[in-house]
């Protein structure tokens, strides 16, 4: 058997390197071709289109769109021209700030009464009947009642509040009221609830008949003209508010001495306001002589042994500011210092 020639071998195996270079060559050539298109897929897209007003119009898609957007269009730049306004003009106009609700402070301290002005009198006359019997004592309760009704309104509607005449009641013993029952043992009162003033036909009539001398009897019609104009200046303040503005200062007074401060103011300003109606009408009643006498006498001799109504001195004092000045404006009790109501 023949040898076989020397480099037979190294000529196949350089023949099949070369062929396996090419096709290493060849892949490496299609992997950079698909890279490439790799590549230009994933170039980013817009994901938003252009509204008119320059922001995105909606929710960007998932998909990238299949075209480009394009070039905006630039507006020409026109002169503006003006124009009136379209729109219908407003009629809303502003509505006044609302005042401040009263307080109670506010109700007795500056009452709209106090600038009332003056009591006109009405030429009110003492009844000829004299108090020595139940008949006697009511006839002068309705005297007075009439004159006192005509007496107020101007006043209280000039204060801006309405006016209401209130009732006038009688008694002897015991009187059960919307306020309580009470007893002839004790003072007239009004009571708010129904407006009424409860007159004390014992105490009336009692001192009428206590004493015969003139003076004692004298004393006695004044006494009870005094007390009804009282009562029936708390029915002034139950119309003008005060009555029930005074109560509530009592209720929340944080002491017991400030709850009978604002007791004595109320009271002090009852005899005052009393005391406006006897001075307007202190012709015609009259008050004057031994009935001038007697008055002064009684306004400055008043007790007060719950310190709820006034000393002597200061009634007095309230009582001629009444009588003297004729008007609301003079019994203002709030706005002085503790001392002139004590």
């Amino acid at each position: 058997m023949p040898p076989r020639k020397k480099g037979g071998a190294g000529k196949i195996l350089l023949i099949v390197g070369g062929l396996v270079l090419l096709v290493v060559v060849g892949m490496v050539a299609l992997s950079a071709s698909l890279k490439d298109k790799e590549r230009s897929y994933t170039s980013p897209y817009p994901t938003g289109s252009y509204s008119p007003t320059g922001g995105p119009s909606e929710k960007p898609s998932a998909e990238p769109p299949t075209v480009s957007p394009s070039r905006p269009v630039v507006p020409q730049r026109t002169k503006p021209t003006a124009t009136r306004p379209t729109a219908p003009r407003s009629t809303y106009k502003p509505t006044k700030k609302p005042k401040p609700e009263a307080t109670d402070l506010d109700i007795v301290a500056r009452n709209r009464l106090y600038k009332a002005g003056v009591m006109a009198s009405v030429n009110c006359r003492e009844s000829s009947a004299r108090p020595a019997t139940v008949a006697g004592a009511r006839a002068n309760y309705a005297n007075l009642t009439k004159c006192l009704n005509r007496s107020w309104p101007a006043l209280i509607a000039k204060g801006g509040s309405r006016f209401r005449p209130p009732t006038v009641l009688s008694y002897s013993g015991y009187v059960s009221t919307p306020c309580g029952t009470k007893s002839d043992d004790g003072p007239p009162f009004y009571c708010s609830t129904n407006e009424t003033i409860y007159m004390n036909l014992r105490e009336d009539i009692g001192n009428y008949n206590a004493n015969a001398q003139n003076y004692s009897r004298v004393f006695a019609r004044m006494w009870m003209l005094h007390q009804f104009a009282h009562e029936y200046g708390h029915h002034v303040q139950q119309m003008t508010g005060i009555l029930r503005a005074n109560y509530n200062l009592r209720y929340e007074a944080p002491s017991q001495a400030l709850e009978l401060q604002y007791s004595r103011r109320l009271e002090l300003q009852a005899s005052c306001f009393s005391d406006i109606f006897i001075g307007s009408n202190k012709r015609s009643y009259p008050i004057t002589g031994e009935s001038l006498r007697q008055w002064r006498w009684l306004i400055g001799a008043t007790i007060d042994p719950k310190r709820d109504h006034g000393n002597k001195a200061n009634h007095k004092y309230w009582a001629l500011k009444g009588f003297n000045g004729r008007g609301p404006a003079a019994c203002n009790t709030f706005t002085v210092s503790p001392p002139r109501v004590s």
